[in-house]
């Protein structure tokens, strides 16, 4: 069968299902966007202090498979008109009373409005079975607080933007790759949750290191059908071995005390279901990153141990880039900085090239050709 047979046949199929009538056995009953009612905490918990700058409230919006997510929102206070928004989510396995809302605050205090939500399954958010991680649905988060944002009078809808940190700067990476609404993306000490997974830390698992992991991922499903119930896979280490990676003890410094701990977080406590890694070995993530014509940032810690993630999103970023014409990805490391230093080291965090860059690039898409729009 050659190729123009098939390409012939899939547009005809196409133009069929274009035109067809829809079937009188469906319809819009059933299918209509609704929201979970949502128990939420009433009380400031988060690991950072309030700001007095800005107003603060919790918000709820559904995504495109009925899960309900939970987030809060930060105003700038006297802010007027409409405003430039960005969603914040991670890192991978926290909470937005962690990371993501201290971004998010700063982020207002700046002049945006801004929400930091939790991700599906996880925190205040809805979803079940709980803890579960998932490529797919991770990137719908983003896509559906964008559609949240979309519905606000005080949001300019050309002017949304994203933040992902740690494993969800990867997702963001994939929503912006995804959705064109977005019009700027920042990625702050990414992960690329799918390579992590498949290849291990630093690219060292073998074939038949996969091969095993797949067996023992398959094996705890079946323990799990058996048992009626998801086992956990277990939060950051605790106690902590003396011979620990120091990214480990980084880690624990910032999930398992004072300075970050947060109950409902996963990596604070019981960690994702152990099965949760499972579609993330055979997902290349960021397949796509290089079409992506809007305005990406990736943010990193010099001397962070994921720093390889953010060397190689920009090089595939940018690999279609033509020198001589305009680029609108940015590559910033920060000195001396490690992984979680980027997570609440508020003099180290470079928001005031952050702030630039969301103000520079909102309006600012490139053609594939680097040439602007």
């Amino acid at each position: 069968m050659n190729k123009y047979f098939l390409t012939t046949m899939l547009a005809a199929t196409l133009s069929v299902s274009a035109y067809a009538k829809e079937p009188t056995t469906m319809s819009n009953h059933g299918n209509e966007i609704v929201k979970e009612n949502l128990v939420l905490s009433t009380e400031w918990d988060k690991t950072f202090p309030q700001s007095g700058k800005v107003n603060h409230s919790k918000v709820t919006f559904p995504n495109r498979y009925g899960i309900t997510l939970a987030a809060d929102l930060y105003i700038p206070k006297n802010a007027v008109g409409q405003l430039p928004a960005i969603a914040v989510s991670g890192p991978f396995g926290a909470v937005k009373e962690q990371v993501s809302g201290r971004y998010a605050q700063e982020m207002a205090e700046r002049g945006f409005l801004t929400i930091a939500f939790d991700p599906s399954f996880t925190g205040e958010s809805g979803g079940t079975p709980r803890y579960v991680a998932s490529p797919d649905i991770n990137t719908e988060d983003f896509s559906a607080a964008v559609d949240y944002l979309l519905t606000r009078d005080d949001v300019n809808p050309e002017q949304i933007g994203i933040i992902g940190i740690c494993g969800w700067g990867g997702f963001a990476v994939n929503a912006a790759a995804n959705d064109p609404r977005i019009k700027a993306t920042l990625a702050s000490t990414m992960y690329d949750m799918s390579r992590v997974n498949a290849n291990g830390y630093f690219d060292a698992s073998t074939p038949d290191e996969r091969y095993a992991l797949r067996e023992k991922l398959a094996a705890q499903r079946t323990t799990d059908i058996i048992n009626g119930y998801y086992t956990l896979g277990g939060g950051v280490v605790d106690p902590l071995p003396a011979d620990a990676p120091q990214f480990v003890k980084d880690y624990y410094d910032y999930y398992k005390t004072a300075r970050g701990y947060h109950p409902r977080s996963l990596n604070s406590n019981g960690g994702f279901n152990a099965t949760s890694s499972m579609p993330f070995v055979n997902l290349p993530l960021l397949a796509y990153a290089n079409e992506i014509r809007n305005a990406v940032m990736l943010v990193h810690g010099e001397k962070a141990h994921s720093l390889y993630f953010s060397n190689d999103t920009y090089k595939n970023l940018t690999k279609d880039w033509k020198p001589g014409t305009p680029n609108n990805k940015i590559l910033h490391i920060v000195p001396g900085a490690n992984h979680t230093d980027l997570y609440d080291r508020m003099e180290i965090i470079p928001f005031d090239d952050i702030e630039t860059f969301f103000n520079e690039y909102h309006y600012c898409p490139l053609k594939m050709d680097g040439v602007k729009n």
